[in-house]
């Protein structure tokens, strides 16, 4: 989908690319008419521009670009509630981030993730801010699979743990922007001790995005929300994707009911 890689794009662009991708995002119908001589004069940028956002965009022409965004807004929109409040306004952006995921995800991916982390020694997941709830949440969800899976969200923690693993050993890298240098060290030290890296952000072509074995790309936000406002809905989706294809390909029965057990001591009743 063309806006949304637009929008995944967005960080990693100059200021003027910027202007470019914001005034393709607000108005697609517009632009879908527009000649590229057109477009960089009212986005108030130049052609050299556009055409540089557009290869960062993977398309190698205009008309390209423009017959994929003609047929992305064709395409039927997923149901949405009419915004009369603040509970419908953030009902919309859920709906909008998994149906984006939807769309573009390649599900081939998971099912080599899955195959990867089914094979793991070590299963860790580095995170910062607020991608750390989510990490700890995908490391207790593989823990209670039997796997070694622990979540790390201090960056000094992160780089002494990754410069001791192995070939065998898998680190998974959660930023949602994917420029977070923190997590990208964290992953570059892993890679480099021979550990297989895999990122979950939004970010296409972000420094982390470049730097792991895999990426698998959940949805970007509208490039105006801030690090505070931005939804992390789309990675939380990803890890439960994963965990669930893990799920299906081995036999869980014995270590279940052992961690059932174990969780029983926990309870008054």
């Amino acid at each position: 989908m063309v806006i949304s890689k637009i929008k995944g794009l967005f960080n990693s662009l100059t200021d003027t690319e910027k202007k470019a991708a914001q005034y393709i995002i607000e108005r697609p119908g517009d632009v879908i008419h527009y000649s590229i001589t057109e477009l960089s004069n009212w986005a108030g940028t130049s052609e050299t521009t556009v055409y540089r956002l557009l290869k960062k965009a993977g398309y190698s022409g205009y008309q390209r670009f423009k017959i994929d965004l003609a047929r992305e807004l064709s395409m039927p929109i997923p149901e949405t509630k009419e915004v009369k409040d603040i509970f419908d306004t953030v009902f919309n952006k859920v709906i909008k981030s998994l149906s984006d995921i939807q769309t573009e995800l390649d599900r081939t991916k998971i099912d080599k993730v899955s195959d990867i982390i089914i094979r793991s020694k070590k299963l860790l997941f580095y995170a910062v801010g607020r991608s750390f709830p989510i990490a700890l949440d995908a490391s207790l969800k593989f823990a209670a699979l039997g796997f070694s899976s622990v979540a790390y969200s201090d960056p000094h923690m992160q780089v002494i743990v990754a410069s001791n693993l192995e070939k065998e050993d898998v680190v998974v890298a959660i930023s949602h922007s994917g420029v977070i240098r923190d997590t990208y060290k964290s992953a570059q030290v892993a890679k480099e001790a021979g550990a297989f890296t895999i990122g979950i952000t939004s970010g296409v072509n972000s420094p982390l995005s470049k730097i792991v074995n895999l990426v698998l790309y959940t949805s970007a936000g509208e490039p105006n929300d801030s690090e505070f406002t931005a939804i992390r809905i789309g990675e939380m989706f990803m890890v439960e994707l994963l965990y669930n294809a893990v799920v299906s390909k081995i036999q869980i029965g014995t270590k279940e009911s052992n961690v059932v057990q174990a969780m029983k001591t926990k309870r008054f009743s």
